[in-house]
């Protein structure tokens, strides 16, 4: 026997580097085919797990799954994917990693820790002791580079390995005597050691017997405890043997004795497949029968045929009694197998000999990469419920296969039917602009007229989606250009919305109303310079849109421009003759809007379009008010130029100039500015505060003391009373702010009280 070496394998960093490498590696490993084949060929993944994982449909998907499987095998497992395996598919990435353990390494120092040689480095076989050891070596061909055997396709695997082929006289005694089918002979010259020895070919005494159907034999094999899983070097097992000479009574003996039915060689075949390429139809129903009996809820030969496309062998074991319901553990049928993949011929089998089609399979069918497979589904499928073809319907458009839109009509469903969020067809493929179905669907009658829960009509969908072909043939069938949703919005008004400039030009064409108004009385204009949407507006406006229309606020679409800093809209707007100085409800202009929001593009565009620096809303306030609530002193030095200061001490209905709410707003660098260009310094608001007052009672140190150290002209009276009869230094004491002591502090040395 050979054993590993336990002090060998006890260091964990293959796994901490696998996992902490896991995304690179991902991404990095470009053949996941190739990667498993060799997985496979070294003995770390069984071929029924290369042949689950094929399950999985992307290159990541696969790569991440292999990988979780690895680190779950342990450390071994983990350091044998790195060296041979990923060293012979992808040596880039291999150098990759091994630069990086490298790196590792050397800023660990630790000999007891160092990764490479665990990590990279070939596997080591270790013998019981050094005399097998030495024995091995020289008996075997190249036996100085065992440490490489690994690296040879499959030659050390672990069932291989399991027992060396003997070359003496007597096991050959042995084989001769299995194959005679003597067993008088074979219990006189076996020995207890030599139950599970090998021949030449890696065969053991049990995979002889099976060959030639000695069944006494067999059962003397079974009963002394020889093993069923042992594999020769063609990866077959005694039932491999067995099944493909058909030998029926050698396959009955052995599945009684556990023998794994799908158990693969390295052609990736299992016993069954041997029995059916030989036409031995009674191991064929016997194999099944067994797996009928012991893998209910499993995968099966039927779902391991669907996976690999082979429709032959899926029809005999059709014939032969196997059932197209079985579901396996993820509670897949063979179908369903045969579909993801796109296997044509198998999914045609398994549908005439009655296959259930359902919503599963549908799905499955339209998101493979293969869109003729559900064409086959529909032509070979005895029986699909309408539930089933308006699901696959409605996946058709979304897919926008529009023949299979078709054929699914043309069979009797329901054109108008409606789905989860009560859509058509026809609202479905509008709303996703997939044209071709939109027209197979308006040509085979679907109704104009249906609307979604939200009111909005096929022609509003094709315009949210810029669908101009799918509105053309709805515009040419007369749908209603002006129909409205809840919103009261107009086709017009989406196109608008979603800046389709195309279809603009196309709606106001077939007549659709320019200055359509919603609820909010907005038009499409509006919400086109709300949205800063210029392809949709130029056509607008080509189309003379109304550039001064008030929506419910009263607010123009300059307004709305200027609200969000949308230049090109204004200049555009202003160009068609909006008005810059157009007052909302609240009699704000578009200038209150960007000196407001402190878009300072659109300040210098509407004051060189004459917009009135010192036009006052309701509240009293100009653009410079609300410049300084701002902060922005580029802006309020192009106001106060536009004005030529002459409405810097202007007042609001609360009397606040914009020096007082500077100060309330803590603008120290804009108090500066206010002041060098001639605001009065003690104005007096309706309160009778000073800007000082407004500060102190904020809190704001810059602003006091901005206040406090001007000194050209009038200085800050900090013995002024407001109405309170309070002076600054008073309300300073009443506020408890954060800067209030060193407010006060500033405070008493103007006032010479502080020493």
């Amino acid at each position: 026997m050979i054993r590993h070496s336990s002090s060998l394998f006890t260091n964990p960093y293959a796994i901490q580097v696998l996992r902490t490498k896991k995304e690179e590696l991902v991404q990095g490993i470009n053949d996941p085919e190739q990667l498993l084949h060799w997985l496979v060929e070294n003995g770390i993944f069984t071929p029924e797990k290369k042949l689950v994982l094929s399950f999985y449909r992307t290159r990541t998907a696969k790569n991440s799954r292999v990988l979780d499987i690895l680190i779950s095998q342990g450390e071994r497992a983990c350091r044998l994917f790195f060296y041979p395996c990923l060293k012979q598919v992808e040596p880039k990435l291999y150098s990759k990693i091994r630069k990086y353990v490298s790196e590792v390494n050397e800023s660990i120092g630790d000999a007891r820790r160092q990764l490479v040689g665990y990590l990279l480095e070939k596997d080591k076989v270790w013998f019981e002791n050094s005399s097998e050891q030495h024995q091995g070596n020289k008996d075997r061909p190249g036996g100085k580079k065992h440490k490489g055997a690994l690296k040879k396709k499959g030659k050390e695997t672990p069932l291989s390995r399991a027992t060396k082929p003997r070359k003496d006289p007597a096991a050959v005694d042995i084989f001769a005597a299995v194959a005679k089918g003597s067993l008088p002979e074979l219990e006189k010259t076996m020995k207890d050691n030599d139950l599970n020895v090998l021949n030449p070919s890696s065969e053991t005494l049990l995979h002889v017997a099976a060959a030639r159907g000695h069944l006494s034999i067999v059962a003397h094999l079974l009963s002394k405890g020889a093993r069923t899983g042992v594999k020769d070097r063609r990866g077959r097992t005694a039932l491999h043997r067995a099944a493909q000479k058909g030998h029926g009574g050698a396959v009955r003996l052995l599945l009684r004795a556990g023998a794994s039915m799908h158990a693969l060689d390295v052609e990736g075949k299992t016993a069954l497949h041997w029995a059916a390429e030989n036409h031995h139809s009674h191991i064929v129903s016997m194999l099944l029968k067994e797996e009928a009996r012991s893998c209910r809820n499993q995968h099966t030969f039927l779902h391991m045929a669907a996976l690999r496309d082979e429709s032959s062998l899926a029809k005999m074991l059709l014939e032969a009694g196997a059932s197209t319901e079985g579901k396996d553990e993820r509670g897949q049928t063979a179908l369903s197998y045969a579909v993801s993949q796109g296997y044509e011929n198998t999914a045609k089998v398994l549908l005439e000999a009655g296959a259930t089609v359902d919503s599963n399979t549908v799905e499955r069918a339209f998101n493979s990469n293969h869109p003729s497979i559900f064409k086959v589904l529909l032509e070979y499928s005895k029986d699909l419920s309408a539930d089933i073809k308006e699901l696959a319907l409605f996946r058709a458009v979304q897919k926008n296969l529009h023949s299979v839109v078709a054929a699914l009509i043309d069979r009797g469903t329901d054109v108008n039917a409606h789905n989860k969020k009560h859509y058509t067809p026809l609202l479905l493929a509008c709303e996703m602009g997939k044209a071709e179905s939109a027209e197979v669907l308006v040509e085979k009658g679907a109704k104009l007229g249906i609307r979604t829960p939200a009111a909005d009509t096929a022609l509003h969908l094709a315009a949210q989606a810029g669908a101009a072909a799918i509105a053309a043939v709805l515009l040419s069938r007369g749908m209603d250009t002006n129909a409205r949703n809840q919103a009261e919005q107009t086709p017009l008004h989406v196109a608008a919305l979603r800046n389709r400039g195309a279809l603009v030009g196309l709606l106001l064409s077939a007549g659709a109303r320019v200055n359509a108004a919603t609820k909010d009385s907005a038009t499409p204009l509006h919400i086109a310079s709300h949205r800063g949407h210029a392809d949709a507006a130029r056509q607008l406006l080509l189309h003379k849109a109304p550039v001064n229309a008030q929506d419910k606020q009263a607010k123009s679409p300059l307004h709305l421009a200027a609200e969000q800093g949308h230049r090109t809209l204004a200049e555009m707007l202003l160009k068609a003759r909006a008005d810059p100085n157009a007052q909302d409800k609240e009699k704000k202009t578009p200038l209150h809007a960007a000196a407001l929001r402190g878009h300072l593009s659109i300040v210098e565009l509407l004051l060189a379009k004459k917009g009135r620096a010192g036009a006052k809303d309701m509240d009293g306030c100009t653009p410079l008010h609300y410049a300084t609530v701002k902060g922005n002193a580029d802006i309020l030095k192009l106001l106060l130029a536009a004005g030529k200061n002459k409405n810097i001490n202007d007042r609001n209905v609360w009397r606040k100039t914009a020096l007082h709410i500077a100060a309330e707003y803590g603008h120290g660098e804009l108090i500066n500015v206010l002041l060098s260009h001639g605001a009065a310094i003690n104005a007096l608001d309706s309160s009778r505060d000073t800007a000082l007052h407004c500060a102190c009672r904020a809190g704001h140190l810059s602003a006091v003391s901005a206040l406090l150290s001007w000194a050209q002209g009038e200085k800050a009276n900090v013995l002024a009373e407001n109405s309170l009869r309070k002076t600054p230094l008073q309300v300073a004491e009443c506020s408890k702010t954060e800067n209030q002591a060193q407010i006060l502090t500033l405070l008493r040395k103007k006032m010479l009280i502080a020493k």
